[in-house]
């Protein structure tokens, strides 16, 4: 079930943390290698919360949840980007990969952001990144470039940037 959160007092942080322990720790290690991991992921799931402040600071930026059962087992994120809308931070929780979440909370998210009239919608994705890409593929995207350009205007090589531009699904 599609659950759309529009500000960081709304959002369950302790369960979104879970969906993304794995980037998190990734990102810890990287970020500060001469800390234990417990505290490499402490550090990378507080820097994760003060993006958030920012990211629920811009106009109509919200986070999409899908649940199942109840519980929290994938999420995405869209905010303001170029003539559109970016879908980034598509994420499932790892015991709960392979089952179809993530193509029905991006497909949930495509209805609402038809219904509210927003579009298009991009998404950058690691040119290595097969399942996102197939996710993405099968909701109705396609490739707009080879590249990625984030909103501070640097190009990434490593990731191409698809769209969603359809008036129904």
């Amino acid at each position: 079930m599609l659950e759309i959160v529009k500000s960081l007092d709304k959002l369950p942080f302790g369960e979104l943390m879970s969906v993304y322990e794995d980037g998190n720790r990734e990102n810890g290690a990287e970020r500060y290698p001469k800390l234990s991991a417990n505290l490499q992921l402490l550090e990378a799931e507080q820097d994760f919360y003060a993006y958030l402040q920012h990211f629920f600071r811009q106009e109509d930026s919200f986070y999409a949840l899908w649940r199942v059962a109840g519980k929290l087992v994938s999420a995405l994120r869209i905010e303001p980007y170029q003539d559109g809308w970016l879908l980034a931070a598509l994420e499932t929780m790892p015991s709960e990969r392979n089952r179809g979440y993530a193509k029905e909370l991006v497909q949930e998210s495509l209805v609402y952001m038809q219904h509210s009239g927003k579009l298009p919608l991009y998404s950058h994705i690691n040119k290595g990144n097969l399942s996102s890409q197939k996710v993405h593929f099968s909701c109705g995207f396609e490739e707009k470039f080879s590249y990625s350009i984030y909103a501070d205007g640097t190009v990434n090589d490593l990731c191409s940037t698809y769209c969603y531009d359809k008036k129904s699904l």
